[in-house]
């Protein structure tokens, strides 16, 4: 059984908040998830995108950036 680290910061971020920490659009986000660019999870109703997603996602522009 894994322990998860107790902080501040929530481990599961709605797609609002996920759009804003990457400075894209609602919209934007919704259609990487879809696409499957960006993880997420679902709970009811609600799509959570978990904060590790977001990093995965911002090194793998960096890994795109480098290629070209």
């Amino acid at each position: 059984m894994s322990t998860l680290i107790a902080s501040a910061e929530p481990v599961l971020v709605p797609v609002k908040e996920a759009g804003r920490l990457l400075n894209l659009s609602r919209s934007v986000v919704f259609e990487l998830i879809r696409t499957g660019r960006l993880r997420a999870v679902k709970e009811g109703r609600a799509r959570r995108v978990p904060r590790a997603a977001i990093d995965e996602y911002v090194a793998l522009l960096e890994r795109e950036a480098t290629e070209h």
